[in-house]
């Protein structure tokens, strides 16, 4: 059996929250050791140690698969409901009346991309054909291999299961000889995959009506969750949506969102 050091584990969390913002605990030395051994059978490496070296002489090469096979990607299509309830029942139908042309979403975040179609799902359920023409979604990862998946839209039938058989027949492509079903190109070019690194710099200069960030702060230290939060509100339109996932809370010291529901804020 491989063995994981405690300098080796200190080693590969510093990496983790170096160049992710992730802190990973002792609680999480089972969780790293599984995902790690992947990369060591892969590369036919026969040590934690030995691995370590790897990264340290091929640091280019290897750190985006090694953040990649740390990072979490549980999700699943309108995961914590209530968000997408307010979004269909509520915001958007506020935008739609004020005659908003131009709407911008971001998923921060997103994963293998069931967020973000969903908010396509409730962008269609609320606006007319002819009332999409500016209406995108941003949908950002750090994980390139979860951003792979999220483009193509494919996934399991067993994926859309909760989702009510009209939705499913509206917004997706079956195919049951392969138990798969697929996003339709409707839902899809509404959204934008793209890589990014919240702890870095952000490219894109617009502000937002809503943002969700949800399941990601958790993994980040309270200084750091301070400073994302602080950004993503300075990034929303006044009266813009922030949602942050269901054991996530606002730092006192971000200044300006205003709860109205659930783990979801609007700035002032």
């Amino acid at each position: 059996m491989y063995e994981l050091s405690a300098a080796d584990f200190r080693f590969l969390c510093s990496l983790v929250y170096e160049h992710s913002g992730i802190v990973l605990g002792e609680a999480k030395r089972h969780m790293l050791y599984r995902r790690i051994m992947r990369r060591i059978r892969i590369l036919k490496i026969d040590s934690f140690a030995g691995y370590c070296n790897y990264i340290r002489r091929n640091a280019q090469q290897e750190l985006p698969a090694f953040i990649n096979a740390v990072t979490t990607n549980l999700t699943r299509f309108f995961r914590e409901y209530h968000h997408f309830e307010y979004l269909k029942q509520e915001y958007l139908p506020q935008l739609k009346r004020a005659g908003s042309g131009r709407v911008r979403l971001w998923s921060a975040g997103c994963s293998t991309g069931e967020e973000a179609y969903s908010l396509a799902m409730c962008l269609r359920s609320v606006f007319a054909d002819h009332e999409l023409d500016d209406k995108l979604i941003l949908a950002t990862d750090l994980d390139t291999e979860v951003l792979d998946v999220a483009s193509q839209g494919c996934y399991p039938m067993s994926a859309v299961k909760d989702i009510a058989p009209a939705e499913q027949a509206r917004y997706f492509l079956k195919d049951k000889r392969n138990a798969l079903c697929k996003v339709k190109p409707e839902i899809s070019t509404l959204i934008r995959f793209r890589q990014l690194n919240l702890l870095n710099e952000w490219p894109m200069r617009g502000q937002f009506d809503v943002i969700f960030c949800r399941n990601v702060l958790i993994y980040f230290d309270r200084e750091t969750q301070y400073q994302v939060v602080s950004r993503l509100a300075q990034r929303l339109h006044s009266g813009g949506l922030l949602c942050l996932g269901h054991s996530e809370s606002l730092d006192r010291r971000v200044m300006g969102l205003v709860p109205v529901g659930r783990t979801m804020f609007r700035r002032q």
